[in-house]
Formats: structure tokens, sequence, C-alpha cells
């Protein structure tokens, strides 16, 4: 049986006393990325690069800021202590569903600005967002975080999964179960369906709600395998719950929005 090695670092390099840490630039790969396949879309979609730019520039660091507020309100009884710690993201503790409240409240505002429809715009970033949920949890590998329980190396090994991630998930003399990992590959497997899916058989809206289905579905049962679980209760997880509320909700608007036509509509703004 192999042995593990040292885990790898957190911290990329450093600029003088700066530290650079690969969390940080693996979210900004995942904004670039998310970014690229958004302008592809929106091409066709008659929406400009400049305007999903626009929008990104003002999303991106409110999502960063609301994902952050998410987490340390239901980590106040640490935070409260602690209160230096608030603004260390880089030490990793940001919340997806408290990013994608508000990357959805900034939409929202910004289509009613500029005139847009919200559901066409969202129906062009969903997948780019899922895209970025995907690679930011490779931040999570690098600052051995938001990991399940414990395993042994023998189950690690029995995915054949690299030699890298397997040592990355020995923390404190234990194995663990790479969640990270788990999520990051429904979440590309969600970006892969969601791409053939509205190329035919989603209207307008179906895309960006599928996507919270989608997600919701992945993140409800990977979250009870997590070890860091932000919880309501002692027996009530967040994330759980959220997800829960999420596939209700989207099955409810999916539904009523074919029912009542709105799924084919072109007028704008919540249409």
């Amino acid at each position: 049986m192999k042995q593990h090695t040292q885990p790898l670092s957190s911290i990329a390099f450093h600029l003088g006393p700066l530290e650079v840490h690969w969390y940080g630039i693996i979210i900004g790969i995942g904004a670039f990325l998310g970014f690229l396949l958004a302008s592809k879309e929106g091409k066709k979609q008659g929406i400009s690069s400049e305007t999903i730019s626009d929008l990104l520039l003002l999303a991106l660091p409110i999502a960063i800021i609301t994902a952050r507020i998410y987490y340390v309100l239901f980590e106040w009884s640490y935070y409260k202590d602690h209160p230096g710690e608030i603004i260390a993201i880089w030490h990793g503790g940001i919340a997806i569903h408290g990013g994608i409240i508000g990357s959805v409240l900034t939409a929202i505002w910004f289509c009613r600005k500029k005139n847009l429809s919200f559901w066409k715009m969202a129906d062009v970033l969903a997948p780019s967002l899922l895209l970025g949920q995907a690679i930011g949890r490779w931040g999570n590998f690098m600052n051995q975080e938001a990991h399940g329980g414990p395993v042994t190396r023998q189950f690690l090994e029995a995915f054949h999964l690299p030699d890298f991630i397997i040592n990355q998930m020995y923390i404190n003399g234990t194995y663990y179960h790479p969640t990270f990992l788990y999520e990051s590959l429904w979440n590309i497997v969600g970006v892969l369906a969601l791409i053939v899916l509205r190329k035919s058989l989603l209207k307008r809206g179906e895309v960006f709600l599928t996507y919270l289905l989608w997600y919701s579905i992945g993140r409800f049962f990977i979250e009870g395998l997590r070890t860091d679980s932000l919880m309501l209760t002692s027996h009530i997880r967040i994330a759980q719950l959220v997800s829960f509320l999420c596939v209700l909700g989207s099955l409810i608007l999916l539904w009523y929005r074919r029912k009542k036509g709105l799924a084919t509509s072109k007028a704008v703004f919540l249409s």
C-alpha cells in the first residue's frame, strides 16, 4: 500500500509579504471560463459580451460578499469571538447558496435597469454558474475543507483516484471522503446536460430552473456526507434544507410557467 506524502500547499506564491492563495486563483479561473461560456451563448441570444461582462463584474464581488455573509451568519458563535477572521475569505468559508442569492438578486436588478429579460439572461448564465461552482470546489480541495467523513486509503484507491487527490484527503492522520470531487463531477455533468437540453427541450426560463434543480439534488445528497455542514439545528443541515426548498420551488415554477405559457414568452423582466 502506498504511503501518504505531504499535502499540497494552499498558497500558490508570495508577492513580497503578500500570500496569494490557490483558493482565490481557482475562483478567478472559474469566473473567467464561465464568462467565456456565457459570451458564446449570449451572442446566439442577442446579448453582447459587454453586457454579460458588465453583469459579471457587478455580480461576482456581490456574490462573494453575500456568500461570506451567509457563512458568517450561520457560524456567528465563532466569528463573534474572532471578528478579525470575518474578512479572511482566503481561509475558506463561503457558502454557495449565499452566492446564488446574491447573484440572482443582482441579475434581477441589472436586467430591470437595462430593460432585459431576466429569464433570458438567467438561461444564458446558468451553465456558467454551474461550471464556476464545479471549478470552485477545487479551491476547497487545496484548503483541505468541504470533505466528508473518514474513509480508508483502500476505499479511495478503489476509485482509481490519482495520488495527489488521495494524499490531499489525508488530514491530521485520517483519510476523508473527497466530497469536493463528488460535487465537482456532478456539476460538470450538469453543465453538459444543460447545454444539450437547452438546444431542444427547454424553453425560456427553464435552463435556469433546471440548473437549480440539478445542483440542489446533488448538493442535498453530497451534503449528507460532509462533516463541516452549517447547521440550523443539531439535526438539520442548512444546505440540505435550502436544497430541498430549491428543488420544490424549481418544480413548482417549471409547472406553473408551462401551464401559464410563460415559458414561451418573449416579454422582458420576469415575464
